[in-house]
């Protein structure tokens, strides 16, 4: 399919009508359309899908609006609403080796209080023939059928699954950043862009074709009850779908309640919320600890008031105890030399004659040393027991220093956490400069909260209707079953069934190989994706997708794996990027791409490396639709060799109305301007 050219009338803040040629070139498969925020690059791309799937088209602009309202919102507030608007999209596509031309013309009114809607499809089948002739314009024509039943063709031609990965914004790279919903998008890309629900359809057709045959009278009430549940699957189906779509909703209303919570929260810190919620408790710990701090100071005062002055004195005390101890030796031996004289006496009387002279001299000098001993330069006459007492003096002292050590340490320890307590007390706000903030935060986290709840019961009833829907189709499979059962009379009937359910098995197992062979295509082309985008070459090394559930797993050169969080939001954005572009590689390239604002946040050289290396050759048509901030002149210049048009979308704020215009900002013919 190529996009050859879009007309918007009176839609959105396109006034009058705005038309743009999309067809590419040889070479040079790039349409560049350059706007600032708000300018419309968004409405472009809801055009393209309004054109093509109506009341089906995810646009951006919806929400949870009805269409109806959708529709009259988008008509352009300067136009008449009785006049309405209309969104034209010619493209072509080849089918059966024929290139045809449709022009689908999508066009609403407003009639009093209703909205009417109008669809014309122009169809030239044959195209290709008048392309090749000197007749390049293409011969369209009106065609009922399809208009009429262009919801089912446009499926055949471009399904809206395959639309999603085909045109994508900011917002859904971001969304595909996440691998939770990476997994749904692979599981329905690999489905229905590479054929395998083909195959499926093919098992589901068999399986119907089991069970259409003619019913007699008696068994009318089991094609009764087959339709009612047919009736019930249908209901069914409709409440997941809208189940589906309220919990997107609420999941993006999530995510934008945290990331205002979280900026709140930076402020918050900012500005000291966080000390100020600690005040109370600072308060009391410097409380605690100044009642520390004075406990340990009487402490030491007692202790100032028993023995420990003495340790001044310390030499002293020593001097005195040594006195004592001198002076309880020479009592002593005082008390002992009276006693000595008598018995060297009664000795000297007991010896030998020859042997006294000897004996006489060692007793002599033996007493001469006990009455030195004896005698002392000073005597205080201190008491006997006075060494003792001095002693155990001396050892209480010591007691007490080594205590008073470890009190002056804990007063100096407490001193400081009390200035540490003071710095901190100094840094808290006044309440009345928090307060507010306090209110936001407080408001922000309970609309998280609820948010979250949100997000979380509109899970449950999506799990809930799926049960049901789960129900309903066991039931129905268990009345065509029933049918069956009554039904197979004839031998041909048995052989329809028998080999039909032999095929039905054969595409199952064929299903499952096509699935893995799909999956390993798919691995090898995102890996090559992403290795050509990532500036770091290092960091990723293999890529793996679960065949049941359709995980992502990324590896390093070690084999371990690699977590998402370790990415950074650009190297996450370039691995959502290189999925898509993986995907269309193994598509074959045939569908167009057409990709709003595609650059935030990456740097420079990652930039560069999508402007060089992926939109060349994303497809064989890409359709940019950039900021000036975005493609800007230096990756313009990069990129001009594939440019095939350019246009920029100016705004005119007076009117609130914008207008396309030939050129791109830094090219001639278009100002750089809002």
């Amino acid at each position: 399919m190529l996009l050859r050219k879009i007309t918007l009338s009176e839609f959105g803040a396109y006034r009058g009508e705005q038309s743009l040629d999309l067809t590419p070139k040889k070479n040079k498969p790039i349409i560049l359309v350059g706007g600032l925020n708000g300018c419309g690059k968004t409405t472009l791309l809801d055009a393209i899908q309004l054109a093509l799937y109506g009341p089906r088209a995810r646009c951006s602009g919806r929400g949870g609006k009805s269409y109806e309202t959708y529709l009259r919102e988008s008509i352009n507030r300067q136009a008449d609403p009785t006049r309405g608007a209309a969104v034209t999209l010619d493209f072509t596509v080849t089918v059966e080796g024929r290139e045809q031309y449709y022009s689908v013309v999508r066009s609403w009114r407003v009639y009093g209080k209703s909205v009417k809607e109008f669809l014309n499809v122009l169809v030239d089948e044959q195209y290709g023939e008048h392309a090749k002739s000197s007749r390049k314009q293409p011969v369209l024509k009106f065609n009922r059928l399809l208009s009429e039943g262009w919801a089912d063709h446009v499926e055949d031609l471009l399904p809206l699954e395959v639309a999603s990965l085909s045109f994508f914004d900011g917002e859904k790279i971001e969304s595909l950043a996440d691998p939770d919903r990476a997994a749904s998008v692979i599981e329905s890309a690999v489905r229905s862009l590479l054929g395998v629900s083909t195959v499926e359809q093919l098992r589901t057709d068999l399986q119907a074709l089991q069970r259409r045959q003619k019913l007699s009278d008696e068994e009318q009430h089991l094609l009764d009850g087959i339709r009612e549940q047919e009736q019930k699957r249908e209901r069914a189906q409709q409440e997941v779908d809208e189940a589906l779509q309220k919990l997107a909703q609420l999941r993006v209303e999530h995510d934008t309640a945290k990331r205002t919570l979280k900026t709140v929260e930076q402020v918050y810190k900012k500005e000291g919320g966080a000390l100020f919620e600690q005040r109370v408790d600072l308060e009391s710990a410097r409380k605690a600890a100044a009642a520390r701090l004075a406990e340990t100071r009487a402490t030491l005062i007692a202790s100032a008031s028993g023995s420990l002055p003495l340790l001044m004195a310390a030499d002293q005390l020593n001097a005195v105890i040594k006195q004592a101890r001198r002076e309880r030796v020479a009592a002593q031996s005082r008390e002992v030399l009276d006693v000595l004289a008598e018995r060297d006496v009664w000795l000297l009387e007991q010896l030998p004659e020859q042997a006294r002279e000897e004996a006489l001299k060692a007793m002599e000098a033996d007493r001469a040393d006990r009455a030195a001993a004896a005698e002392l330069d000073v005597d205080f006459q201190l008491p006997a027991n006075m060494p003792s007492q001095l002693e155990a003096l001396t050892r209480s002292m010591n007691v007490e220093r080594d205590r008073s050590r470890k009190l002056l340490a804990d007063a100096e320890a407490v001193s400081e956490e009390l200035a540490q307590l003071d710095r901190q007390l100094a840094g808290v706000p006044e309440k009345d400069k928090v307060y507010a903030l306090q209110e936001e935060r407080a408001e922000r986290m309970h609309a998280v909260a609820a948010a979250a709840n949100a997000v979380e019961r509109a899970a449950e009833r999506l799990e809930a209707a799926k049960r049901d829907r789960a129900n309903v189709a066991a039931d129905l499979e268990r009345a065509h079953n029933d049918y069956i059962r009554t039904k197979v009379k004839a031998e041909e009937v048995e052989r329809i069934i028998r080999f039909s359910e032999k095929a039905r098995e054969t595409l199952a197992r064929f299903s499952d190989a096509l699935l893995a062979r799909h999956i390993s295509r798919l691995e090898v082309a995102m890996l090559q994706s992403f290795q050509t985008l990532m500036r770091k070459q290092g960091l990723v090394k293999d890529v793996r997708i679960d065949t049941n559930k359709f995980t992502l797993t990324l590896s390093d050169a070690a084999g371990e794996e690699i977590s998402p969080g370790r990415l950074s939001a650009g190297e996450r954005q370039l691995l959502a990027v290189s999925l898509l572009w993986g995907l269309m590689k193994v598509a074959g390239n045939r569908l167009p791409s057409v990709i709003d604002t595609p650059l935030g946040r990456l740097d420079s050289r990652h930039r560069e490396h999508l402007v060089d290396r992926y939109f060349p050759y994303a497809s064989d048509q890409v359709l940019l639709l950039s900021t000036d901030e975005e493609i800007d002149e230096h990756l313009l210049g990069r990129l001009n060799k594939s440019i095939a048009q350019t246009y920029t979308l100016t705004h005119d704020d007076t009117e609130l109305t914008t207008k396309v215009v030939e050129g791109y900002w830094w090219n001639r013919g278009a100002s750089h301007v809002a």
